[in-house]
């Protein structure tokens, strides 16, 4: 499980890096940038509800770093377009150029 983390975490850092990169080069960057926000966000509340379990059933008492995780993690597949917005920007933007990232 820790490995499946660390790549995780690894891919959605070199998505955003990526993103950055096409955004002060000027190029075309509103797929990556979707992409990196979606992978980004599922990685986060994949794995800190795999850590939820991991804690147990005293992480739902308030205090714990891990509850405060989780509900931090989730909150970034809604605000500034939710992540199923963000497919379907990456959706269209595959159609509209032949699927060329």
């Amino acid at each position: 499980m820790l490995a499946d983390m660390a790549n995780d975490i690894q891919a959605a850092r070199l998505l955003v890096h990526n993103a950055a990169e096409r955004l002060e080069t000027g190029g075309r960057a509103s797929i990556v940038c979707s992409m990196a926000k979606c992978f980004a966000g599922d990685t986060a509340v994949r794995h800190s509800a795999n850590a939820v379990q991991i804690f147990g059933g005293s992480v739902y008492i308030r205090g714990y770093e891990v509850e405060r995780l989780y509900r931090d993690a989730k909150i970034t597949q809604i605000y500034e377009g939710t992540n199923q917005i963000q497919r379907t920007i990456i959706a269209r933007d595959l159609i509209a150029n032949g699927a060329s990232v």
